[in-house]
């Protein structure tokens, strides 16, 4: 039933912003284009678009990026080429033309509500000096019912996939809700004793024990039982997608979840834009819109994969407990003794409290000392530990130092 009530609210403001949008453009005359009425309009029209959930993945955008591969620094071009293509994720690579080898990086996106195209920057950043791969996860309101189901154990299959694929010599960077699933691959492969587990392993702001300094979010998840999220937070997807009849975990239900976090800083963000509009502050306005645009661009969630996620990683603790398992065997980290270890905290991360990452060194105690890393960037929020100034200054050299000591 949420769907539907959703699904009409979209509809209807998909139709205000249109009137708005004729509105504001039938005025031709520059004169009363200046008018404050007519101002207030095209505002608003803009707000409105900003503001609007949509289930329309954003593109990427990077067409070219500069790089310095041994031939002096200059700009290449970018092309999306899809690697493997499954029914819930793409391995997504972003193959730079004419540039000598460079370490092979799989960043594994989050699969929580949002596209992976909210890891631009990440992207964007790394491309320089990485040939990077990205799991691109599709939107389950798209993928038919015969495509089968999508769970925590499908998820972690995935990744295996995408480093088989990849081969011998890949590096990991997962960031936020991904480390558990990225952690379990490793071990798995290491258990397996199999060439392919990757070189290095970063884990970026991840759910690895969320007993340590649990935060609201981690709180909200333990408070209820199982069987009140499922009733309450899952939907059947309506009949003019493609997945239709599929159980889901909304994304719009995750984007409401994210925004009362942080109302009041949103509703001023808002208001900055009102006023930037008003004031023909283009560059301001289209920032700010730009954001917005990304971040109400959701997609939902396989229900058995989100339900699993909240029993499996904030409920039992299964992986820090030794508990969690995979096609009947248990998942043990301390099977890892090679790939080297890298952690990532922000120190105001409001998602994921300090040490909760961190925690993931305690249970690969078979990696060596010197292969160890623990990075807490002060100042960084959630967000920041991957995107803005501190990960392109602070956080990324410590990354990028990471992968080329164990080229």
């Amino acid at each position: 039933m949420q769907y539907h009530v959703y699904q009409a609210q979209a509809d209807f403001i998909k139709k205000v912003q249109l009137i708005l949008q004729m509105t504001h453009a039938s005025v031709t005359s520059p004169l009363l284009r200046q008018q404050q009425i007519v101002k207030q309009i095209g505002a608003l029209s803009e707000i409105v678009s900003a503001a609007r959930i949509t289930h329309t993945r954003p593109n990427f955008g990077i067409d070219r990026i500069s790089v310095n591969d041994g031939h002096g620094t200059r700009d290449v071009a970018v092309r999306e080429v899809p690697a493997l293509v499954l029914p819930f994720g793409t391995l997504l690579h972003f193959r730079k033309e004419s540039v000598e080898a460079q370490p092979r990086v799989l960043i594994v996106a989050p699969l929580s509500g949002h596209f992976s195209t909210l890891m631009r920057e990440t992207v964007r950043t790394m491309l320089a000096d990485h040939d990077v791969y990205v799991s691109d996860w599709h939107n389950a309101c798209n993928v038919p019912l015969a495509s089968g189901g999508f769970d925590m154990e499908d998820y972690v299959d995935y990744l295996i996939r995408y480093l088989t694929l990849l081969g011998p010599g890949t590096h990991i960077v997962a960031v936020c809700q991904p480390c558990v699933a990225a952690l379990c691959a490793t071990a798995i492969l290491a258990e397996d004793g199999n060439p392919v587990q990757p070189r290095t392993l970063t884990l970026m702001a991840g759910p690895i024990d969320t007993r340590i300094n649990p935060t609201s979010v981690n709180e909200l998840a333990v408070k209820r039982p199982l069987h009140w999220f499922e009733k309450n937070l899952i939907s059947t997807v309506p009949c003019r997608y493609p997945g239709a009849m599929r159980r889901v975990y909304p994304g719009f239900l995750q984007l409401t979840a994210f925004l009362n976090m942080n109302l009041e800083r949103h509703l001023m963000s808002f208001n900055e834009l009102h006023r930037a509009l008003l004031e023909e502050d283009s560059a301001k306005a289209n920032t700010i819109s730009r954001f917005y645009k990304e971040y109400f661009a959701v997609l939902d969630l396989s229900a058995e994969f989100y339900l699993e996620t909240v029993r499996l990683v904030f409920q039992e603790h299964a992986l820090p407990r030794g508990e969690m398992m995979w096609k009947g065997s248990r998942v043990d980290p301390a099977a890892i003794h090679h790939t080297a270890l890298l952690t990532v905290e922000g120190e105001r991360d409001d998602i994921c409290g300090l040490g909760q990452t961190m925690a993931a060194h305690d249970l690969c105690r078979n990696i060596p000392t010197r292969l160890k890393l623990h990075h807490m960037q002060v100042g960084a929020g959630h967000y920041g530990v991957f995107s803005g100034r501190r990960w392109e200054q602070q956080i990324y050299p410590a990354v990028r130092s990471l992968i080329y000591s164990r080229q």
